[in-house]
């Protein structure tokens, strides 16, 4: 997949079809309308084009309310993205001043005379430009004036697979990773770089890497205790992540802490992509260490037992 950050290096390609948004998610609702778009643009002998916006729009348009936390970093999508086989992804900057673009003057100065857009795929709901006026039957307008198709895909193709992405965070809110990981069809992950803690794991035998994550806009599952994957370099560990302010030792400051199994590399300033599999249990405060350590042994056979 070939990335463009904005417009000023988009290609001259023939018989594009594009769709737009923020997918935040690229979840199994969003697939729909990208096997669409792919499916089209190889009928068409042509080329599938995303584009998107960052940051958010909401982070731009509304900052001082802005606590929408992400399921994905741009770094995410563009993987995701190309993982599913788009060909090419327009990173769309989103400033003050492209969000007072009417939806025609959009429609016109970017679709089609910089992307020369011959087709477009979009959601039964899809809205954008100034305001959100614009919406397909905007769309079936427009495309009468510019000479492009659009295409809309039926509600009832987006509601059977009852998938959003507010409904995917709502439930990593709520630790439940393993129906997230369902709506989305992969696994929900972090990323960031192994940071120096309080090193309480290692004196209690389960040395932990804290993480410090890449995007503060990233959602953090809730507190708990879960069964994790660690990709670290080419290797796929397995783990126990820890969500939380270690109340047993009565730190109130919030951390991300993961005991890798059969590892024992120093790890500082590395880069972790931790995956999330299942919840194990909430966090709890321990009136003796000792109760803790017999804890941890317990979340680390159950770990093992969901990471088969």
């Amino acid at each position: 997949m070939k990335v463009y950050q904005g417009l000023n290096n988009f290609p001259h390609l023939s018989n594009i079809v594009l769709t737009m948004g923020t997918f935040d998610g690229v979840h199994y609702g969003h697939r729909k309308i990208l096997k669409r778009l792919m499916d089209a643009a190889e009928l068409k002998n042509g080329h599938s084009v995303v584009m998107t916006f960052n940051p958010h729009p909401r982070a731009i348009l509304f900052p001082e309310q802005f606590n929408l936390r992400l399921l994905n970093t741009i770094d995410e999508k563009i993987e995701l993205l190309d993982s599913i086989g788009i060909q090419h992804l327009i990173i769309q900057p989103f400033t003050i001043e492209f969000s007072k673009l009417s939806h025609p003057q959009f429609v016109d100065e970017y679709l089609m005379q910089k992307v020369k857009m011959k087709s477009m795929v979009v959601g039964y709901d899809h809205q954008f430009g100034h305001n959100r006026k614009g919406n397909f039957d905007e769309l079936l307008k427009l495309s009468a004036d510019f000479d492009f198709e659009v295409e809309k895909i039926p509600e009832q193709d987006i509601e059977e697979v009852v998938v959003s992405s507010t409904k995917i965070r709502n439930a990593l809110q709520n630790g439940n990773v393993s129906f997230a990981n369902q709506l989305l069809s992969y696994q929900y992950s972090l990323s960031g770089k192994v940071i120096k803690g309080n090193q309480v794991g290692r004196t209690i035998g389960f040395p932990t890497a804290n993480l410090q994550l890449n995007d503060s806009f990233k959602l953090i599952p809730s507190d708990g205790v879960y069964a994790c994957f660690v990709n670290y370099k080419l290797s796929r560990l397995k783990g126990v992540v820890s969500i939380g302010n270690r109340p047993t030792f009565n730190d109130n400051k919030k951390s991300i802490e993961v005991h890798i199994l059969n590892f024992e590399k120093d790890i500082y300033d590395e880069t972790l992509k931790i995956e999330f599999v299942d919840f194990i249990r909430a966090q709890q405060k321990f009136e003796k260490v000792e109760d803790l350590i017999l804890q941890i042994k317990s979340d680390i056979r159950i770990a093992i037992e969901h990471l088969l």
